[in-house]
């Protein structure tokens, strides 16, 4: 299938293993890269020593295509920046919405710059400054994400930029792939569904506790760090918004942080200034700045340690739907396959054999469709790519 997003990255499939940290590292990457998709580094929970080794392993293993998300807002983003530019990484994304001038050092140098956002005037701001494409989540998605669902988000978005957009919320099969191409998108981002495979370093017990999850033990809560965030219903999750005392709330961030301090090598002044640019203008006590600013430890103690009760399990509510753990190849392989099931499925409906167009006409039920578009929508593209430029 060639869209828009195949033909910019090069990859065989329009399809995007999102950055979550702890979760996305080169095994995972290399494995989606392998596949066929996009895998993204996630490298907001490594140092930068340990990110220019991460590329340089995946760069062994395979030479599809990949990239690497980075936090726009870090100290050291131009650092970051400098070793994806040197390692030769096809794409660089972020969480946040990156400066002008950062988008043109990496344009600049080649890279093709991708970020996520959660608004319509976001994505009209970073596709003006140059951004080669767009990443769409609506309020599905798991981590930090808005509130307006991707059903809504996604045509807004896809009717204010000319740039290709991916949808990103919701995603975990290929019906949602198809239904994205017919909202315009030139292909899926997901997150939790790839976190859901046998190449997910992930721990089983943590996996386990995603499989068991219903749609009411997901959800979104402001407790942890004063911001949206969607995530599992853990003990700690719980407790915070059970309201622990201030006292208590502040000494709980400040062990939590201490821990992080001692991974991460940050002082204790830039935990502090990394949670306060976490606050985008929203009102902070001590205890939430403390958070937002050591969330990767949060995050680490799930899903690297297995402690989901002291972590946090960010989530999509697409959880809620998903039984299985396949591989990486087999989960791109079944998504390919039912999108161009549910295409053909699609066909068959709008052309009709000519026995069943001869057919006496139906009771008018009070339904009307449109006649099929003369061209695809501007996400797909009907002619077949005639090599594959993965390097697989």
């Amino acid at each position: 299938m060639r869209t828009a997003l195949t033909d910019l990255v090069g990859v065989r499939h329009p399809i995007v293993q999102t950055g979550m940290g702890w979760v996305a590292g080169p095994r995972l990457v290399t494995a989606t890269a392998r596949a066929g998709a996009l895998g993204i580094l996630a490298s907001a929970t490594m140092t930068p020593e340990q990110l220019r080794s991460a590329v340089r392993e995946v760069r062994s293993r395979t030479e599809a295509p990949f990239g690497v998300n980075l936090r726009a807002d870090a100290g050291d983003a131009r650092e970051r920046v400098r070793i994806i530019v040197e390692e030769g990484v096809r794409v660089a994304s972020f969480a946040l919405a990156p400066s002008r001038e950062l988008i043109a050092e990496l344009k600049d140098a080649g890279v093709l710059v991708v970020p996520s956002v959660g608004a319509r005037r976001h994505a009209e701001k970073v596709a003006a400054w140059g951004a080669d494409a767009v990443i769409v989540q609506g309020g599905e998605g798991g981590g930090h994400t808005g509130e307006v669902a991707t059903t809504v988000l996604l045509p807004q978005v896809v009717d204010a930029v000319d740039i290709p957009v991916v949808a990103a919320g919701g995603f975990h099969d290929g019906r949602g792939l198809v239904a994205a191409l017919a909202y315009g998108a030139a292909g899926v981002a997901m997150g939790t569904r790839f976190l859901l495979t046998s190449d997910s370093t992930v721990p089983d017990a943590v996996k386990a506790r995603y499989l068991a999850a219903t749609a009411k033990d997901i959800t979104l809560t402001r407790a942890v760090d004063g911001l949206p965030h969607r995530m599992l219903r853990t003990e700690m999750v719980a407790e915070l918004e059970g309201g622990a005392g201030r006292l208590r709330a502040l000494y709980g961030a400040v062990r939590r942080a201490s821990r992080f301090r001692r991974l991460s090598g940050l002082s204790w002044p830039g935990m502090i200034r990394d949670g306060l640019a976490m606050r985008h203008g929203k009102e902070l006590s001590w205890s939430q700045v403390l958070l937002a600013a050591n969330t990767p430890m949060l995050l680490r103690a799930a899903m690297v340690e297995g402690r989901t009760d002291l972590g946090i399990m960010a989530s999509g509510q697409v959880a809620a739907l998903i039984e299985d753990l396949p591989s990486v190849a087999g989960l791109v392989e079944r998504v390919m396959a039912d999108a161009e099931g549910a295409l053909a499925g699609l066909g068959a409906m709008t052309n009709p054999p000519l026995e069943d167009r001869a057919a006496p006409a139906s009771p008018d039920l009070g339904l009307r469709t449109r006649p099929p578009p003369s061209s695809p929508g501007p996400g797909l593209r009907t002619t077949p790519a005639t090599s594959s430029p993965s390097g697989d």
